[in-house]
């Protein structure tokens, strides 16, 4: 059987993190969030591939390229323009042959779940049960049938959502020709479903495990629950003098100096070095080719590629992206003081606990405050002693 991985878009939502990558593409326990779908099936049995790619695609054709790193088959069509589902869909009309699998690039499932839905008779649709329905496409099921299908609506009509994971025949290709573009300026897949819904055709398969990652925050959750299943392995060099858990993972060139404490589950990339007397706490992911330093502390934080934290610093409940310096004294605060939840950009995250997004390629003086629910855009510069808060646009400096 063949899957479609729906790829083509930016997730504007998740700005400044993908101003140079797409959205799938983000890290989530140093692995881009498409590969660990791709990884679930593969392991449920898929081998052949199709990846719809557009922003950005080529950060996704040079890390997949054709698969074979991953023992799997990957062919690549490009939507030139992201007009939604249904169009990107229907560029890989003549690309499918027979039964074939739909998944949305930016979710995160279970190999079990892409196995029982691949035994499901098409089509069917993966269902999921949220607290906070009102974010997403709802579905009304009766005996297993979809009944109802409406978008995001202040008072949604079931907590059921659309999990956006089909099992299609070719036959969807036919419906795909006749919807016409909607209010949003998009073709919507969920248009065509109409149609089986009409019918009383569309069959609902109850996913039981579900990530989607439809926010910045939302990585660092994704990034906890993955850690916590991840097998670990230590190629790196380790000093006297450290300590380290079981569930720590270390990237090959990657050097652990003395006096560091890390708790797990942690994962840090290849050619790190990390300390000497750093503390590393649980559920934060070090990308490839970053320093964190003396007396540098980071909780429950994502940091990219290429990011130096290295001297005095403390970083909590954020993510950072790549190419970034942090100078000496920098600290990111991640709690306010009525414990409330934190708001970024006037969007509440729903977490008491949360510190900042920064972007790519961000530049701190010394002794910068970020303040809690900050978003700095990427390549901007920070001078030092500033207090940073709010939103930073992009290119900006703070003198």
């Amino acid at each position: 059987m063949q899957c479609v991985v729906l790829a083509a878009g930016e997730g504007k939502r998740m700005r400044p993190l993908t101003a140079r990558r797409p959205k799938v593409m983000l890290p989530i326990a140093n692995r881009p969030m498409m590969e660990h779908l791709v990884l679930a099936a593969r392991d449920a049995g898929i081998t052949d591939f199709i990846f719809v790619v557009g922003y950005f695609e080529r950060e996704i054709r040079n890390h997949f390229r054709d698969g074979s790193t991953l023992g799997v088959n990957i062919t690549y069509v490009t939507q030139r323009h992201q007009l939604g589902t249904a169009d990107a869909l229907r560029a890989t009309a003549g690309m499918v042959n027979g039964q074939f699998l739909l998944l949305n690039g930016d979710m995160v499932l279970k190999r079990n779940d892409i196995e029982e839905l691949c035994r499901m008779s098409a089509p069917c649709m993966g269902i999921h049960e949220t607290d906070h329905p009102q974010d997403y496409g709802v579905v009304t099921v009766e005996d297993s049938r979809i009944t109802g299908l409406e978008e995001k609506s202040e008072h949604p009509k079931s907590n059921l959502i659309n999990a956006g994971a089909y099992l299609f025949n070719p036959d969807i290709f036919n419906l795909l020709a006749g919807i016409k573009i909607s209010g949003r300026g998009e073709f919507e897949l969920t248009d065509a479903l109409e149609s089986y819904i009409r019918e009383g055709t569309l069959n609902a398969y109850p996913l039981d495990y579900w990530l989607d990652v439809g926010q910045p925050w939302d990585l660092l959750d994704a990034n906890e629950a993955l850690l916590s299943s991840l097998h670990h392995e230590r190629c790196g060099t380790v000093e006297d003098g450290c300590t380290l858990p079981d569930t720590i993972s270390i990237g090959k060139g990657t050097v652990i100096r003395a006096g560091t404490y890390i708790e797990g589950p942690c994962v840090i990339g290849e050619n790190c070095v990390i300390g000497p007397h750093a503390y590393i706490r649980g559920s934060t992911a070090i990308g490839d080719d970053c320093h964190i330093g003396h007396a540098t502390e980071i909780k429950n934080s994502i940091i990219m590629s290429s990011t130096r934290i290295p001297h005095f610093n403390y970083v909590g409940d954020s993510i950072v992206g790549s190419g970034c310096n942090f100078g000496a004294g920098t600290k990111v605060a991640n709690l306010r003081h009525d414990n409330g939840a934190v708001k970024v950009c006037g969007r509440t995250t729903g977490r008491r606990k949360f510190g900042a997004i920064i972007g790519d390629n961000v530049l701190f003086g010394i002794n910068c405050s970020v303040n809690v629910g900050s978003l700095v855009g990427s390549n901007a510069k920070i001078a030092p002693h500033s207090l940073v808060e709010g939103c930073i646009e992009e290119g900006s400096v703070i003198r």
